[in-house]
């Protein structure tokens, strides 16, 4: 069985400095980005106080990602509602649930991106359907969050049904825009 490797220290100096430990370099948030995406854990203490920040260094560098034109992951919509739910009685079960989320969405990757292929070799009606049920499916997770919806705007109202049609046009589009941007750099070539 291999051991698990330890985390790679990195320092916040208070002239906001980020230091790896394991380098004995100065690093940027860029740096850490790329860390992350290579699989390299690391933690980020304050060098003055000791405390542990790496989940605010992390926050900032999703931040940081928002912000580049192009990068965006997060729906506005998302983020509203994220925003909700803190000092929520379900708050707590929030975290759980985005990270069995995402852990689910990482582990079907590969067969997402097969789908992807397969959508735009043939047309988007596979696609469309993915998509559709991917919706359904997030909208009644959400429905279980707000079981007793606010009368807000879009809330979702469990058993009421969903309204992702405007959704589905909107992916629609942009799937068409892909589409024809792939057709552009196809005639390129």
């Amino acid at each position: 069985m291999a051991q698990e490797k330890e985390p790679i220290t990195i320092k916040k100096y208070a002239n906001r400095r980020l230091y790896n430990t394991g380098t004995s370099t100065y690093v940027t948030l860029e740096d850490l980005a790329t860390m992350v995406k290579t699989g390299d854990d690391f933690v980020v203490y304050d060098a003055k106080t000791g405390e542990d920040i790496t989940r605010s260094v992390l926050a900032q560098i999703i931040f940081e990602q928002e912000n580049k034109e192009g990068q965006s992951l997060l729906p506005i919509s998302f983020l509203r509602q994220l925003i909700r739910f803190y000092g929520d009685s379900m708050q707590m079960l929030v975290p759980r649930y985005l990270e069995q989320s995402i852990d689910t969405f990482t582990r079907e990757q590969g067969k997402f991106r097969e789908q992807m292929a397969q959508a735009f070799g043939g047309g988007f009606g596979p696609l469309e359907d993915q998509v559709r049920r991917n919706m359904e499916m997030f909208e009644k997770t959400f429905a279980m969050f707000t079981p007793f919806a606010r009368g807000e705007k879009g809330a979702a109202v469990p058993g009421a049904p969903a309204k992702s049609g405007g959704d589905i046009d909107e992916l629609k589009r942009q799937l068409e825009d892909m589409q024809k941007r792939v057709d552009q750099l196809s005639r390129k070539e």
